[in-house]
């Protein structure tokens, strides 16, 4: 098995089809196929998407917990058998988050519980099997946000533990998360979680200097390809020989068909990695190829390789640096 997920805080995901969305009123849902219920959590995503991709295998790992926690086992074991769980199982509720779609408006309207707290034998238990299992995998995916009782510096732990069993690591994250890791133990592949916040490392960032100098201190701490989403349609990319703007040249991408085109991204960019030799800037205008052609359904769902291949004359890549 070459690709281990690691997904502290999973989820069930509703997402619930409502055109013409608008609060403060009563919204009736008729069609089944408009309430739509899956596992959720942003490695939980990425296992899911490499399952569909090319039935690339992984094994998930986190917490679960309670009546939802058996739901999202339940659901994984039954609808992504390439999908090996070693999940902790502990007290306290899993948690739901919901996803309002509006194709008319092109909106994405989400609400994100904040799920169980983990106590501290549970995280030993944890740490204990992750030591075990990352020494049998290739690549390790650290992505999302830590519930309750789980250390900001756990991802960084994480990392090092990873880089010791010779792992490549892929990291998405966000606020004292993203920073402590990188500053610890930087990941090889680094993707700032963009959503609703414009700050990385602590800082704000507005103009393309701003993201020039944070991308460049992230590879400073040792990452060899920083991803980081601008201005919607375009991409910024930093290794240790520059940085580069992956544009999308032609189409419009629909707001409300974004759910899970980061996760995509990641994907497309692991199967690129367990299937070529490209550069790290092919490997990332692979996976920016991917979630484009994400963005052409509405629910959470990976793309065909030929999807993506379809998709790549579409970015144009220029060098800044």
């Amino acid at each position: 098995m070459d690709v281990l997920t690691i997904t502290m805080n999973p989820a069930l995901d509703r997402e619930i089809i409502i055109p013409h969305f608008q609060l403060n009123t009563l919204h009736r849902v008729f069609e089944r196929e408009k309430l739509i219920s899956d596992p959720g959590g942003k490695g939980i995503n990425v296992s899911m998407m490499l399952s569909k991709l090319n039935d690339t295998p992984s094994i998930a790992m986190g917490f679960l917990g309670g009546y939802t926690g058996r739901i999202i086992s339940e659901e994984l074991r039954k609808r992504y058998p390439n999908v090996t769980l070693n999940f902790i199982h502990i007290d306290g509720e899993s948690r739901e988050n919901i996803s309002i779609l509006d194709e008319i408006n092109h909106y994405i309207t989400e609400i994100n519980a904040p799920g169980p707290v983990v106590q501290e034998p549970d995280l030993l238990h944890f740490m204990k099997l992750f030591n075990t299992v990352v020494s049998r995998t290739k690549i390790t995916v650290i992505s999302g946000s830590v519930p309750v009782g789980v250390p900001l510096d756990t991802y960084s732990i994480l990392s090092e533990k990873a880089k010791e069993s010779g792992n490549k690591v892929y990291l998405e994250a966000r606020g004292q998360l993203l920073t402590n890791t990188v500053k610890k133990c930087c990941p090889e592949v680094v993707r700032p979680d963009m959503r609703s916040t414009n700050k990385i490392m602590g800082k704000e960032v507005e103009s393309l200097n701003e993201y020039m100098e944070v991308g460049k201190e992230i590879v400073s701490y040792g990452a060899e390809l920083v991803i980081i989403s601008y201005k919607f349609k375009h991409d910024l990319i930093f290794t240790p020989e520059g940085a580069w703007i992956l544009t999308i040249e032609q189409g419009e991408l629909d707001e409300s068909h974004l759910l899970g085109t980061g996760d995509a991204y990641v994907a497309a960019m692991i199967h690129d990695y367990l299937t070529t030799n490209h550069s790290l800037l092919e490997r990332a205008k692979y996976g920016m190829a991917a979630a484009m052609a994400k963005t052409t359904y509405l629910k959470k769902e990976m793309p065909s390789l030929s999807d993506i291949e379809k998709n790549l004359d579409n970015i144009k890549i220029e060098k800044l640096d």
